[in-house]
């Protein structure tokens, strides 16, 4: 009982109902349609014999309808209708009489218009027309002794012979003369059709039971042992045995899927390894995460800042250039003044000293309250068609001789079509920032290497219809530990008094205002290029100006 139970609760033997289940059903649904289909063929050939029947009858008594013989039209009616097969035929007058008949009872028998014979010219509103050319309407019913009859009316229509015979005349506008009843007998095919119903449904039980003996023996041995020993060895896996590999001999599917299993069992094994290797190492990757996102907060509350101090550059700048201007006016006064004194020279000299360096200071202070006017401009761009190469030759000659002095080879080139829409002055800003900045960085180089080069290219990006300009040059280079910062306002690496750090933040907000990029790829004591991108056309109609202070990358 035990083993039974087992098999039962097999998916062999689910499948094995399945299919069994599948054909009986699909072998059911085919017989029953087979037989429908047999069973109304019979009766449509029955229904075919029926009319030709009819048609013979109605032609056949015609000449003796016209002649008004209906003795001739009794004797071919009574001729007809005892053909094996017709259980009997009635032709009925438009008053719903009986006028011939083969049962001679039904002779003068006068029929309603709610009878089945006469309901294909009547219904509750009256006479109707009856449907079709040739008026034919089709019945089955049951006699008392269980024999199924199959009735054919036929209307008999009125014609031009008929309205103009004196005999009988109808009038020419009366359409529908009486009706024919034909009844045949279907016994003798619901006889055939029974036995054909039998031999079909005991064929296809037949079928059905050695496909399903079939269906199961193949799947016991094709399916269940290999599935038994797929499950086995799951079992051992969940054991956790991921060593475990099951032999394939097939190539069919359950080989396919013990394939996949050898190949899980080694995933499995390999993850277990990485999960091992993962947990060692995840302390320190958290870590690392962590710093980053410490990072970026701190370079989102940098850019916070950044935007703040904008602001209050701007608000300052114009709050201390004026007494700055009168500090500076009033000492180089005091200068004049005390040079027509008649002091001692030595008295004059340290006065005048004095107050140069006054002078000097509140000018330098005044360079930076200019900066951070520029800095924190925010007036739109105006931008007109030019070439980069007349901006590059006008930089040139403004750096030509501040090259010379650090001995500074200079050289440029550019593509001969290089039109471009910006604001030139902007744009002269930035390359002259650029083009002073890597002179500086090589006279910053040893006594030793003193000199180098500055070079200076632009070129077509047709791809991108942008314009590439690259200064680069062979000065001290970059560090890396500030390169992500040398875009930032009031950040520098000279030495106090030689700059405030707004150069590269300008040059960048700049950029930024025409759309491009600036990037900087620099070695450290090998030199430093950065590579500006500038779109050849802007919007037709200037963005609004963004603070030059804005964030960078």
């Amino acid at each position: 009982m035990r083993a039974i139970y087992r098999i039962v609760h097999t998916q062999a033997f689910r499948v094995f109902l399945l299919i069994a289940g599948v054909q009986a059903v699909f072998l059911g649904a085919l017989a029953w349609a087979m037989i429908r289909m047999h069973q109304v063929d019979l009766q449509e050939h029955v229904m075919l014999s029926g009319m030709r029947i009819t048609d013979l009858v109605i032609r056949s008594t015609r000449n003796s309808m016209l002649r008004n013989d209906k003795g001739e039209a009794q004797e071919i009616v009574s001729a007809v209708g005892n053909e094996p097969g017709i259980d009997g035929i009635r032709i009925i007058n438009k008053d719903g009489s009986v006028v011939f008949a083969t049962d001679a009872a039904q002779i003068n028998r006068r029929l309603g218009f709610r009878d089945e014979a006469c309901a294909i010219c009547h219904d509750h509103n009256g006479l109707v027309t009856p449907e079709g050319e040739q008026g034919n309407q089709f019945r089955i019913f049951t006699t008392p002794n269980g024999e199924r009859v199959l009735s054919i009316s036929t209307v008999i229509r009125n014609t031009r012979e008929c309205a103009d015979e004196p005999c009988h005349a109808h009038e020419p506008t009366k359409r529908i003369l009486g009706v024919m009843d034909t009844q045949m007998s279907l016994a003798g095919i619901d006889r055939s059709f029974a036995e054909s119903r039998n031999q079909f449904l005991t064929l296809s039980a037949i079928t059905v039971f050695v496909v399903a003996l079939a269906s199961g023996g193949f799947i016991w041995w094709f399916v269940r042992r290999p599935a038994k020993k797929l499950i086995e060895g799951m079992e051992l896996a969940s054991a956790g045995s991921l060593d475990l590999r099951l032999d394939v001999r097939s190539h069919d599917e359950l080989g396919q899927v013990a394939r996949a299993f050898n190949a899980m069992m080694e995933d499995l094994s390999r993850a277990r390894k990485e999960i091992t290797e993962w947990s060692d190492t995840l302390e320190a990757k958290v870590r690392e995460k962590t710093i980053d996102l410490e990072r970026a907060h701190k370079r989102m509350g940098a850019v916070e800042k950044l935007a703040s101090l904008g602001n209050l550059s701007a608000s300052v700048a114009h709050e201390i250039n004026n007494p700055l201007e009168g500090i500076l006016t009033f000492a180089k006064l005091s200068i004049r003044r005390i040079q027509k004194l008649r002091l001692p020279a030595e008295s004059t000299s340290l006065l005048c000293a004095d107050l140069q360096l006054v002078a000097d200071e509140a000018q330098r202070c005044g360079d930076i309250v200019k900066n951070l006017l520029v800095f924190s401009r925010q007036t739109p761009a105006s931008f007109q068609t030019t070439t980069i190469s007349g901006i590059i030759h006008r930089c040139a000659l403004l750096v030509h001789h501040y090259a010379e002095l650090h001995k500074v080879e200079f050289t440029s080139s550019c593509d001969s079509d290089d039109a471009i829409t910006c604001d030139p002055g902007q744009i002269q800003q930035v390359l002259l920032v650029l083009m002073v900045n890597g002179i500086e960085a090589i006279a910053a180089k040893p006594a030793s290497a003193a000199g180098g080069t500055l070079s200076v290219v632009s070129r077509l990006d047709p791809e991108n219809d942008m314009v590439i300009v690259r200064v680069a040059d062979s000065g001290i280079g970059i560090a890396d530990d500030v390169v992500g910062r040398i875009f930032e306002p009031f950040f520098t690496t000279k030495t106090e008094g030689k700059g405030v750090g707004l150069g590269l933040a300008i040059a960048y907000g700049i950029v930024q205002r025409h759309r491009g990029t600036i990037e900087v790829d620099s070695v450290p004591g090998e030199g430093s290029v950065f590579t500006v991108a500038l779109p050849r056309t802007q919007p037709s109609q200037a963005p609004a100006a963004a603070p030059l202070y804005g964030q960078h990358t």
